[in-house]
């Protein structure tokens, strides 16, 4: 099962601690053959809409700098519970602030 999961920008500076923790964080799912890929986006964005024929790009999306999402990771694993319990673990390492998590479906 994979699964998208996704953190929503902060804005904390990261320190060495944080970075050497998400490094060991990382290695670890590596090694396990969970992680897929991960990385940080950018805070820019577009919108693309459709309504019929008619197709708007706009920027954003978002109403909120906080409802951002500021990096993602794609992980396989065995069960949600699974994916449930790498988000518990990152927000432990990253601390306060939301992540969501979404089940990926294809091949």
């Amino acid at each position: 099962m994979r699964f998208l999961m996704m953190s929503m920008a902060t804005d904390e500076p990261a320190d060495e601690q944080l970075y050497a923790e998400m490094g060991k964080f990382i290695q670890e799912m590596t090694a396990k053959g969970v992680l897929l890929a991960t990385g940080g986006l950018a805070p820019e964005a577009v919108v693309i809409t459709s309504v019929g024929d008619e197709v708007t790009v706009t920027d954003g999306p978002f109403a909120e700098a906080r409802e951002a999402v500021g990096g993602f990771a794609l992980v396989e694993v065995g069960s949600k519970e699974e994916a449930i319990e790498l988000g518990r673990r990152f927000r432990r390492i990253v601390g306060d602030g939301r992540s969501v998590i979404q089940q990926v479906f294809g091949p």
